[in-house]
Parts: C-alpha cells; sequence; structure tokens
C-alpha cells in the first residue's frame, strides 16, 4: 500500500526477545591420530545459550536506533575446534564455556527518500514501524552484526531458526570482520530500489586473529565489503558480495619455510590482506517451495582473522514449507556443502601448522564435505519452535585420514516474541 509523505506509523518504540538453546551429540568415530586443535574422536554431548533483548526507536523522519543486550554460553565440540564448517552457528570460539553478558549490537540508522511512494515496515527484530520510499539511501553507523546486513538468504541465513552449520548461515569463505562474538564496528551506505540494490561497509577487524577485542585505528586494520543485489522477481534474487580485509595477517608460505616450530602467530605483520567473492542464489518455485545456492572463494595466501578456515566453499539447499502436508508454519530444509583450502593453507597443515580452528599436526588433504537436514516445529501460541536435526561431515579439518564419517544430531529450542 501506498502512502503519502504526511502519513505516520503509529508505534514509536518496539521491544523483542529470543533465546535459544542448542544441544548436539556426536557418537565415537575413528580417527588414528588427533592433536590439540582436532575434534575429538570420543561420543560427546555439548549445549549452546543465546538470549537477546532488542530495543528500538524511531527518531525522526527515516531515522531509527537499535540496542541489543545479549548473554551466551556453552560450548561445541572440542571447544569448537576441529571442523572448518562448523555444527552449531550459535557456539563462539572463547575459553569460557560460562555464559557472559555484552553489548551485541548499538546502532544508529538513517534513511533518506528518493522517491515518494512510501509503505509502511512492520514491526520486528531491530525494526521498528516506520516509513520507507520504494527508493532511498541508507547510512548505518555503530555496533552490528556486519552479516545482517550482507549475504543475506530467505532459506539459510539465521543458525536460530534454519541451518546450524558455519557454511551454511553464511558463505564459508567469506572471513567476514567480527569479534569472538561475531559483531564489529564501522558503517554501512546502502542503495536500495525494487529492482537493484547496493551495499558496502567499512568496519573493524579484530587485534589478533578470533580475537575479542577489535582494531579501532582504521587506516592500520579494516575490512572492505560491497554486496549487488538484483531482485529480478518476486520470486528471488541474486547477490554479488566482494570483500578485502586488512589485517596483521600471519603468511602460509612464510611459517611454512621454517624447518623448526611452524607456528604462523611469528610470521604476523601489518599491510597483509585476504580478498574474495561469492555468489548467492534464493529462488522460490512457489509459496512453500524454495532453492537456495552459495560459492565463495578467497585468495588463501594469508591466515583466517575472524570467521572460519575455508577458502573455497558451495553449498545447494531445499526448504520446504508445511503448509504442503497441513502444517502451514513449519519448515523442512536439506543442504549440502563442499569445502576446501588453498594449496599453501594445505602444506602448512600438512606441516604441523596451526591455524584458531582446525590442525591435526599432520594432513591428507581432501574437501570437506557436511550434509544437514532439519525440520522445524512452530508451537505458535507459546512463540516456540523445536528442531531435531542431522549432519553428516565427511573429512573434518580437510583430513581423509580422520574421514570419520561424524554424525551429528541436534536438538534446538527457539523461543522469540
Amino acid at each position: 500500500m501506498l502512502f503519502s509523505q504526511n502519513d505516520s506509523t503509529t508505534a514509536r518504540f518496539n521491544f523483542h526477545f529470543q533465546q535459544t538453546i542448542i544441544t548436539q551429540y556426536h557418537p565415537k568415530f575413528n580417527a588414528p591420530y588427533s592433536s590439540i586443535n582436532s575434534l575429538q574422536p570420543e561420543e560427546e554431548t555439548q549445549s549452546s545459550l543465546t538470549a537477546t533483548m532488542f530495543f528500538g526507536a524511531r527518531l525522526w523522519k527515516g531515522a531509527s536506533f537499535y540496542f541489543n543486550p545479549e548473554i551466551a554460553g556453552g560450548s561445541g565440540f572440542s571447544a569448537a575446534r576441529g571442523i572448518a564448517g562448523f555444527s552449531n552457528g550459535e557456539t563462539f570460539r572463547i575459553g569460557s564455556p560460562a555464559p557472559a553478558i555484552y553489548l551485541a549490537r548499538a546502532y544508529y540508522k538513517q534513511n533518506f527518500f528518493l522517491s515518494k511512494n512510501y509503505s509502511v515496515t512492520d514491526d520486528g527484530i531491530n525494526q521498528v514501524e516506520e516509513k520507507e520510499a520504494d527508493k532511498q539511501l541508507t547510512f548505518i553507523i555503530g555496533k552490528f552484526s556486519v552479516a545482517d546486513f550482507f549475504d543475506g538468504n530467505s532459506f539459510s541465513h539465521d543458525p536460530r531458526t534454519q541451518f546450524m552449520n558455519w557454511s551454511l548461515m553464511s558463505t564459508g569463505a567469506w572471513d567476514y570482520p567480527a569479534n569472538t562474538r561475531g559483531y564489529t564496528t564501522g558503517a554501512i551506505i546502502q542503495y536500495a530500489s525494487p529492482k537493484f540494490e547496493c551495499r558496502f561497509a567499512l568496519t573493524s577487524v579484530p587485534t589478533t586473529a578470533n580475537g575479542p577485542v577489535l582494531n579501532y585505528n582504521y587506516l592500520q586494520a579494516n575490512a572492505n565489503t560491497i554486496e549487488f543485489q538484483y531482485n529480478y522477481s518476486k520470486k528471488g534474487n541474486v547477490k554479488l558480495l566482494g570483500f578485502y580485509n586488512n589485517a596483521p595477517m600471519g603468511s602460509y608460505v612464510k611459517a611454512t619455510a621454517h624447518n623448526d616450530t611452524i607456528d604462523i602467530t611469528t610470521e604476523r605483520s601489518f599491510g597483509r590482506s585476504k580478498y574474495g567473492a561469492s555468489l548467492n542464489i534464493e529462488h522460490n518455485f512457489t509459496p512453500n517451495v524454495g532453492v537456495f545456492a552459495r560459492a565463495s572463494y578467497n585468495d588463501g595466501n594469508n591466515e583466517t582473522w575472524a570467521f572460519t578456515e575455508i577458502d573455497q566453499s558451495a553449498h545447494i539447499g531445499l526448504s520446504l514449507k508445511g503448509a504442503m502436508w497441513k502444517r502451514a508454519d513449519d519448515v523442512f530444509g536439506i543442504a549440502a556443502v563442499i569445502n576446501g583450502i588453498s594449496p599453501q593453507h594445505q602444506a602448512y597443515l600438512k606441516k604441523g601448522g596451526y591455524g584458531f580452528i582446525i590442525g591435526d599436526g599432520n594432513l591428507n588433504y581432501a574437501n570437506e564435505f557436511i550434509s544437514e537436514v532439519y525440520y522445524l516445529f512452530l508451537i505458535k501460541k507459546w512463540f516456540l519452535s523445536i528442531s531435531p536435526g542431522y549432519q553428516f561431515i565427511l573429512n573434518p579439518a580437510y583430513n581423509a585420514s580422520r574421514s570419520g564419517p561424524v554424525h551429528v544430531f541436534s536438538l534446538r529450542a527457539h523461543l522469540q516474541f
């Protein structure tokens, strides 16, 4: 529905809440050797918990502010190590499983209207009810997750309600800038029209690989992300993302050249970079049947700095809504992923090197293969969903000598209002 420029929306403030608990179990699998970054072969059960409060306020014409305190605790298998496409997207790579409170997001958003055709957005998480134009420029500054605005996919982007694997919630080879908990600071500018969208972000990176502290000296280290989106119809869109990150990364080639201890942290130097691109496609064949695919690549010369140790990745999946079997709010999803790393990265791990998430002390290289299936039961009157899931993981951490396979069984409970 179109509105005149004088029309106003009603709700000025909003509040939402989510809590997600994920428990995962894998039985014992065969592995002839293990090391400090290996997925341990003994059977294991681990759980994670996150709870987030979402405060939003509409300030003035086109302006809003969002504030998200969050608590998280728990652990992934083997302290969230040993699989590049890790099995639980709600698990962080932190030393202590004890719950901790922190500020997830605090950012300001300003829309500048470029047309006189307006609609009112629905109230939602980090979205107050507000007027938007069909063509507009948006400016965002503050603390946020860059994945909130880039690499979106209607079927595979949120581990709280969709696929749980890291390499399905985001495009695997995008080393997206974030601290240990997945957040960063910076600015985003976006142009949006009905057919075409373009967005660019300049954001901070951690002071160390997988570090909790961000480097606010943008001249010294930074991340640049750009994405073009073409909405070819109401049934789907195509996104092309490119990134260029600057940080004091270690060089795989330099670290591998040593004949003694292989440690990439000793080869870190400012002026190093990582660049890459991804293609992201989603399409609704019918209102109840959707498909999606992503493919991504990075140069793989220097160490992974923020997300996970994947240099090439591709996945494809299917999402079905329960209206097909008279459960309108339920969702069934199935997907398959293949992950890889560069020859330089392979040589470093082969010689006994470690990253911050993988490293078995040796490497018999093979692509990491993952498939995942889940079913979401929605109990609407309680704002609750229950999702059993299963993941099949072959060659975790790219090691055919520890191929497994690893069978991961999951149960997720998600409360949201």
